[in-house]
């Protein structure tokens, strides 16, 4: 054990190099290492314990599933999936207000099950749905508040990236994680439907219902006359085939017929197939596998570097002593709650939601359990606010994202920022419901 000083010292050196801009996996070893050397003071002793750790964190086929996963997410995604999805959403939608907001929320959802990743789908449906809702008039603010709050949706469904780090951390169950999140999922999915819909019925020229004489231009590339529509019948096939590679990787995982690095496994050569039958090329197969490779890769040792903290964390007593002193004062476990949540929605907006998740989960986890807090209720409402913090100015990722990949050079932040306000308040309302009803996430994954 180390002195409250010491402690501090510790997990001030790791933001202090965090937010200097030192690699997250740098700033997490380099203060494992300080820890475990503060301790001893024995060098041999910190390079038996990094060496160790290695070797048991190399050795866990648990590693495998994140790359797996995103390969077989890439897969798709290279494909033309999510124009497919999106498309088939629309048709299937003409009946609602605001179709092309509901569009791009129910294809968002469904992208989550194969993506799980909230960039990728905020970058792919900025590009598909942006310029289908300015042609058909929609305001611009509404139009980007969507893209950017239903792209929220790919960290919290399953296979979410951000679920798989945390459960390696916490030593939770992928499988039932991912199980905890979906009714969540449908639920966020839902409201913000619902909140479309209503915002079309209560201001109808938001959702594009104006007479086209004043439709703002947009560009040529916007407002260019309507495609002829796709024939059905290969938009529900592509479709299906989705549907068909989400069940039986989540279902198999779910009904125990493979492990989570198996289901991964399989996902990813059925994707494969997927976007082989779909024409894509094997240069681009090729490229799919390099940047997989390059995103993995740093990924999992962040998550090596990560475990050494979190132990060394355990080890010092700083879990300890950050409990006793969030207790003494006095809030209760709604309010050490409360807290926590908010300095994950205010780390959201300045650092990525996998370094929060990295730095914080190791602290806030066993004070949760110790709470009596439920694990996999707790997990649910610390992802959902992590990405409520990526929508929050001023350094909202979700927000630069979407202005980066949106092809309108006069779009300002502030519109997206504002248009996202809604969406924020839905996440923040989910993780309400979860705090005072933890069924809500717990109920799958305790059948």
């Amino acid at each position: 054990m180390l002195q409250s000083f010491d402690m501090m010292a510790i997990v001030a050196v790791v933001l202090a190099l965090v937010f200097s801009g030192v690699h997250i996996a740098v700033a997490l070893g380099v203060t494992a290492a300080l820890g475990i050397y503060l301790m001893t003071g024995d060098i041999e002793v910190v390079h038996t314990f990094v060496a160790n750790t290695a070797y048991e964190a190399l050795r866990d086929y648990v590693f495998a599933v994140i790359p797996l996963f995103m390969l077989m997410g890439d897969f798709v995604a290279k494909c033309g999936a999510a124009r497919d999805l999106y498309t088939l959403a629309n048709r299937l939608s003409r009946w609602l207000p605001a179709r092309l907001a509901v569009a791009t929320i129910i294809s968002n959802a469904l992208f989550a099950f194969v993506t799980g990743v909230s960039i990728a789908a905020a970058a792919a449906f900025s590009r598909i749905a942006y310029p289908e809702m300015m042609r058909y008039g929609y305001d611009r603010r509404f139009a980007l508040g969507c893209i950017a709050g239903s792209a929220c949706l790919g960290m919290l469904i399953p296979p979410s990236v951000l679920m798989i780090v945390w459960a390696v951390l916490t030593e939770l169950s992928i499988g039932k994680l991912f199980l905890a999140g979906v009714l969540p999922g449908l639920l966020l999915t839902g409201l913000f439907c619902l909140y479309v819909v209503g915002a079309a019925i209560l201001d109808p020229a938001a959702a594009g219902h104006r007479p086209a004489a004043a439709r703002a231009p947009v560009g040529a590339a916007v407002t260019a006359p309507a495609e002829p529509e796709e024939p059905i019948g290969p938009l529900l096939a592509s479709t299906g085939l989705v549907l068909l590679l989400i069940a039986t990787v989540l279902g198999g995982i779910w009904f125990g017929f493979f492990t989570p690095t198996e289901g991964a496994g399989v996902g990813a050569v059925a994707a494969l197939i997927l976007a082989l039958g779909k024409g894509i090329s094997l240069r681009a197969v090729w490229d799919v596998v390099l940047n997989v490779g390059r995103t993995s890769g740093p990924l999992l040792l962040l998550l090596f570097c990560a475990q050494l903290y979190s132990r060394v964390l355990s080890m010092t007593g700083f879990t300890e002593m950050a409990k006793t002193f969030l207790l003494s004062t006095g809030a209760g476990t709604f309010g050490v709650l409360a807290v926590m949540l908010a300095i994950w929605v205010a780390l959201g907006c300045l650092i990525d939601s996998i370094s929060i998740i990295l730095l914080t989960v190791p602290i806030f986890h066993p004070i949760a359990v110790q709470l009596g807090i439920d694990p996999l209720a707790f997990a649910i409402m610390g992802i959902l606010a992590v990405e409520a913090g990526l929508l929050t100015p001023p350094f909202g990722i979700l927000v630069f994202t979407v202005k980066a990949s949106v092809p309108d050079p006069d779009l300002q932040l502030g519109e997206i920022f504002r248009g996202a306000v809604p969406y924020w308040l839905i996440l923040v309302l989910v993780v309400l419901v979860i705090a005072l009803f933890p069924p809500v996430a717990t109920f799958l994954p305790r059948l």
